[in-house]
């Protein structure tokens, strides 16, 4: 599982290429993020889309200390779905 480290006070920007070698002539329909736990204050997902072969998420916030789990979860146009996980550690820079 990657890990990336955050600032409590940032906004970042993360992709998953699901095309790299992954996709074949499949694409993603649709994308979907979670984070885990998800509590008053946590990570937060302010924004997010796909362009059939990758997936992006504008993710902002988190408790200092903490590390949350940022899943992307796609249904691929062979109907397929399937998840990608990272770990997301927040701590002031």
């Amino acid at each position: 599982m990657t890990l990336f480290v955050k600032d409590p006070d940032s906004r970042i920007d993360c992709r998953v290429d699901w095309g790299a070698t992954y996709l074949g002539a499949n694409l993603i329909v649709s994308s979907s993020w979670s984070v885990a736990p998800a509590a008053e204050g946590g990570l937060a997902v302010i924004a997010d889309g796909h362009d059939g072969r990758s997936a992006t998420v504008t993710i902002s916030g988190g408790q200092a200390g903490a590390i949350y789990a940022l899943t992307n979860r796609v249904t691929l146009s062979n109907g397929e779905i399937d998840e990608r996980s990272m770990s997301v550690r927040v701590e002031p820079r």
